[in-house]
């Protein structure tokens, strides 16, 4: 292997790492950070290839963070960057589950820990708010995504559906105004 992509592979292992490292809250919340480092601050990938890899991360099987670590890193780098980045990105977790796993009962009777976790949980909040905006600005603004925003916030606040269940509906209404919208143009030309 070269030495300037193997550069790229340690940078992008070490960028997923330290992201792994400090992001509470799971793979919405760090979103913004991998949008940060891969767009704004590397330009390795476009605002349009950021909203198409969560757009597919989303919706594969599996924790939406590793598979945006597995697209962004096979967008860089392919097989490698995409084994290096999903590693990268995963083992933060795993060092920090096997270190409390050790100290787990002796961990929850601290009531520090438990105010910690009560401020971590709202920065969380404000992170998956800030993603979901910064998504929301760069989507298409018509009837039917107001329509489709609308209608989550309605179902996620008032019904008991379970999110995959809102997200599915979500996207078979998307499919159906654009099949619809197909049709009308065939018929027009």
């Amino acid at each position: 292997m070269k030495r300037k992509p193997m550069n790229k592979l340690i940078s992008l292992f070490f960028t997923f790492f330290k992201i792994g490292a400090f992001t509470f809250g799971g793979g919405l919340a760090m979103l913004p950070f991998i949008h940060s480092e891969m767009v704004e601050k590397k330009s390795w990938i476009t605002d349009e290839e950021m909203m198409d890899i969560i757009a597919v991360a989303e919706s594969t099987p599996g924790v939406i963070a590793v598979n945006t670590a597995t697209f962004v890193g096979y967008k860089v780098g392919k097989f490698w960057g995409s084994l290096v980045a999903t590693v990268g990105v995963v083992l933060p977790s795993l060092i920090i589950i096997c270190v409390i796993s050790l100290f787990f009962e002796d961990f929850l009777t601290y009531p520090i820990v438990a105010a910690v976790f009560k401020g971590i949980r709202v920065g969380v909040t404000v992170l998956i708010f800030n993603a979901a905006i910064k998504i929301f600005k760069k989507s298409p603004k018509t009837v039917i995504t107001y329509s489709i925003i609308a209608l989550s916030i309605i179902l996620s606040i008032f019904t008991p559906l379970d999110s995959i269940l809102i997200i599915i509906l979500g996207a078979l209404i998307a499919i159906l105004s654009q099949v619809v919208l197909l049709k009308k143009g065939d018929k027009n030309d």
